[in-house]
């Protein structure tokens, strides 16, 4: 992905919705050009164009929470990814965040293997020569695109990892880091069984949102990687409970 295209992420995320011509202002550059770098980013499922604008549609499943704040979330992924060293077995979960983690790891580590309920990740890595992803089977979610239930557990059940990482929708202080779907906060609490340490990938704006169930509770979970805007009183709260926070610049180029 080029500059100029994180930088249209950027604006969109801003935005939601930009005009094309808006967009070639911005950038000091043709429309013809920006319909170019619009074109590629649609084929990557990051924006959807309507006629003479382009926009991120929220609703439409990860892809397009992907390209929301694309490019903390890339910051995020690189600092998670720089823990995990060549040879390595991890587990990840389905999020847009995770999804850019795992695809640091095939690109830069060597001999990793990722075990995954994903079939967005596993989908989104697979033109990528290295790496190597185990899916675990289960009742598939279509929004979600993520395997779930006593299936994905049971297999789940014979990989053993260091990491574990995961997404999550929001925080609450009673309970911890919190999702939407309960199917996917059981497999999420069952497969935290299998790893030494739980880590969180998650965007600072998300502490301030409560989900409707717990994926995994504060005391369980090892490290914290956010951006620099994470709520004083909430960075405070987990230092309290000795979980390591590792943040990132919400405004480095």
């Amino acid at each position: 992905m080029t500059h100029r295209h994180r930088r249209i992420l950027d604006a969109l995320t801003k935005n939601r919705k930009v005009e094309v011509a808006a967009l070639a202002e911005m950038f000091s550059v043709s429309q013809v050009t920006i319909r170019k770098d619009l074109d590629t980013l649609e084929e990557q499922g990051l924006v959807r164009r309507e006629h003479g604008y382009a926009c991120i549609d929220l609703s439409n499943g990860v892809n397009t929470c992907m390209a929301y704040n694309y490019n903390i979330k890339k910051r995020i992924a690189l600092r998670a990814a720089s823990t995990v060293t060549d040879g390595e077995t991890v587990l990840i979960e389905s999020d847009s965040i995770c999804a850019l983690l795992a695809e640091e790891l095939v690109k830069t580590k060597k001999d990793v293997t990722i075990v995954t309920n994903s079939i967005f990740i596993a989908n989104h890595i697979r033109s990528i020569p290295n790496g190597k992803i185990i899916l675990l089977g289960g009742v598939f979610e279509k929004e979600s695109q993520v395997t779930v239930g006593p299936m994905t557990c049971k297999c789940g059940e014979i990989f053993f990892s260091d990491k574990f990482f995961i997404g999550v929708d929001g925080f609450s202080e009673s309970f911890g880091f919190t999702g939407r779907d309960h199917l996917r906060a059981e497999t999420i609490q069952n497969l935290s069984g299998q790893a030494k340490d739980i880590i969180v990938l998650i965007e600072s704006e998300k502490f301030s949102t409560a989900g409707v169930v717990g994926l995994v509770r504060t005391d369980k979970v090892a490290a914290v990687y956010t951006d620099d805007e994470i709520p004083l009183r909430i960075e405070s709260y987990l230092h309290k409970n000795d979980v390591e926070i590792q943040k990132v610049s919400r405004r480095a180029e």
